[in-house]
Order: structure tokens, then C-alpha cells, then sequence
């Protein structure tokens, strides 16, 4: 029996945040508005001083999640290794780094961080200590464009299976389970003058059951003629290249992984009028869940943002609110 939870990654609400028209608790208390049960947060997006928060912030922070009674999930946390001009972080440094991550999750309540894609797996054996102390797992985000035919990222799984520990696991995002290109990145790169004719050819893919990236896999990485001929301007030949960011993997991919998954992002890009999202089978995916048994949180995360159109308003609070009442509906109807 699965116990499938509701959850909001606040990335989806950036740009209401970057520019001031929400502040930090309008973002927590609207996001308890839509009935959610936990949230996902970016410390260094939103707590100052992150990962070294002050006793005051902390304050503020708690004070917040009491108000709420929202479920303080995961914490996004980015490694950067490239902090210098002239070198890579040493591994010392990059474990340091994620040291700190995890002393803060502590502090703050949270006892799930995920690590952003192609963070290397010779981080977990040093940080286990750490986790188990602190009780704060880490995962790795299994992401589009960087999922399992990556050699950086089956190296973190094969260590993930290998460690076999409770503390450490994947994030999946759900941008490996596009049914469809999203309409609105085709609406927003044909508005800056990409040609037409590519994102028919893609979709023609996603409608035999593939998709760019697996062509491109075949093809040593070689673009087929029938997308050629299609690309005429400087901007087909920025834009093809982000093409190949949406995957179409069946569900059963997951299978041999389920005892590893700590949290689900349900990637979204535009909820429909009529329900559903666009580009992806949310129901089917929890329906899938459902019958593994997984029982864990499911985080809307709202990207069709950076598409939106020159001229047009963000719509990141009514897609975040469309995508939870979706997704709330399928739990009650999938698991009562």
C-alpha cells in the first residue's frame, strides 16, 4: 500500500520571489493555501547566510513551518566545483562543502538533500558518517539529458546499490517520462525565430515512442538528415542542441531502483485547462507508484516559467495551484 504525499519544490515560485511580489512566508502560506502537505526548499535561494544561517533566520524559519504546518521535505543543494578560475574544488573541499548541507538540514528540521545531477559518487562513503549522524540522507537527481545512459550518473547508482545504506538514494525527476515535447518551449523558440519545421520532426519522435536524446545516442551523436534539412537559421542551431533535455523512458526504468527513491519531481510546464499536464502522464506515474508501494513525496516543480512569452504575465502561482489540485485528485482516486 502506498502513501504517496503531496509537496511543492519553491523553485516553482522564483520568480515571484526574485521580484518581490511574494515574500518568503507569502510563498509558505500560499503553498499551505493549496492543501499541499510538505514543501522543498533552496536554501541558498532563500536563507540568508545558507549554508551558515543565523539563530535569527532559523528563527524565522521555524516560526514559519509552525505557522504552516507544512512538512519541511528536502533541500536542493548545488555543488559547485568550478568556484575558482584556475582549478577544480579538491575533494576535500567538495566533501567539506556538502558537510556543511547537511549540518544545516539538521538545523533546520530537514532530513533529505538532493544533490544536483553529475554530482560525482565518490561523495557518499565520506559523507555517510556525517548522515547518519545528523540524520539527513542525500540523493542524487536523476534528470533529463543526464540519466541512466550517463556514465556519471550510474556510477552514483552503482555506488548508491553498492553502500546499500539508508542514506543515500535518488531523486527522480519526471522530465525522463515526457510524453510529448512541451508545447511551451515549442511556442517560445518559434517566437524567437526557430523554424517550425524541428519541432515537428521532434514530436514525431515522442510519437513513435522515442525521443531526440535516444536518436542522438544511436547516431554517435550525429543529427539524422530528416532534422538537417529542417534546421535553416542561427537559431535552430542553438536551439536543437536543448532539445535533447526531454526524455521519453517507459515507467518500468524505475523497476530495479524503487527501494532507492527518497522523492519524485513531478517536472511540469503548463498544466492544461482540461487537467492534465501537457507533456506528461502524472496519473499513470502515480498509478505506477501506487502499485510499488513507494511512500514518499511527489514535489511540483514548475519550469514552463523561462518560457514564458515576451509581453505575457508569469503564471507560476495558478500553474502551482492548477498542478496540486491535478495531482491531489489522482491520489484520492488512486489511493482513496
Amino acid at each position: 500500500m502506498s502513501r504517496i504525499k503531496t509537496c511543492v519544490s519553491l523553485y516553482s515560485l522564483q520568480d515571484e520571489y526574485l521580484n518581490k511580489r511574494m515574500s518568503f512566508a507569502d510563498i509558505m502560506r500560499y503553498v499551505k493555501s493549496l492543501g499541499t502537505e510538505g514543501i522543498e526548499i533552496l536554501p541558498d535561494q532563500m536563507l540568508k547566510g545558507s549554508p551558515h544561517i543565523s539563530d535569527e533566520v532559523l528563527n524565522e524559519w521555524n516560526a514559519l513551518v509552525a505557522e504552516t504546518g507544512l512538512k519541511p521535505v528536502i533541500a536542493d543543494v548545488f555543488l559547485n566545483t568550478n568556484l575558482y578560475k584556475n582549478r577544480k574544488l579538491t575533494r576535500r573541499e567538495c566533501i567539506d562543502l556538502l558537510i556543511d548541507e547537511i549540518i544545516q538540514a539538521n538545523r533546520l528540521g530537514i532530513h533529505l538533500i538532493r544533490l544536483v545531477s553529475m554530482v560525482p559518487y565518490w561523495v557518499i562513503e565520506p559523507l555517510l558518517p556525517y548522515c547518519e549522524k545528523y540524520d539527513v540522507a542525500i540523493a542524487i537527481e536523476i534528470h533529463a539529458g543526464m540519466a541512466f545512459d550517463v556514465a556519471e550518473t550510474n556510477a552514483f547508482i552503482e555506488e548508491v546499490k553498492r553502500l546499500n545504506s539508508p542514506y543515500a538514494g535518488l531523486v527522480i525527476d519526471t522530465g525522463i517520462f515526457c510524453r510529448k515535447l512541451p508545447r511551451v518551449v515549442r511556442n517560445y523558440e518559434m517566437s524567437i525565430g526557430t523554424s517550425e519545421g524541428i519541432f515537428d520532426y521532434v514530436d514525431s519522435l515522442f510519437a513513435q515512442g522515442t525521443d531526440l536524446h535516444q536518436v542522438l545516442k544511436k547516431s554517435g551523436g550525429q543529427y539524422p538528415q530528416e532534422l538537417k534539412k529542417e534546421m535553416k537559421s542561427e537559431h535552430d542551431q542553438i536551439s536543437v542542441p536543448l532539445l535533447d533535455g526531454y526524455e521519453n523512458y517507459p515507467f518500468e526504468v524505475l523497476d530495479g531502483l524503487i527501494p532507492y527513491i527518497k522523492h519524485f519531481h513531478l517536472k511540469m510546464f503548463e498544466m492544461t485547462e482540461e487537467g492534465p499536464e501537457y507533456s506528461m502522464d502524472y496519473k499513470a506515474l502515480l498509478t505506477y507508484l501506487h502499485g510499488k508501494g513507494y511512500d514518499g513525496y511527489v514535489a511540483t516543480e514548475y519550469e514552463g516559467n523561462r518560457f514564458t512569452l515576451a509581453g505575457q504575465p508569469m503564471k507560476e502561482k495558478q500553474q502551482v495551484a492548477a498542478n496540486q489540485k491535478y495531482i491531489q485528485e489522482c491520489l484520492k482516486e488512486i489511493q482513496g
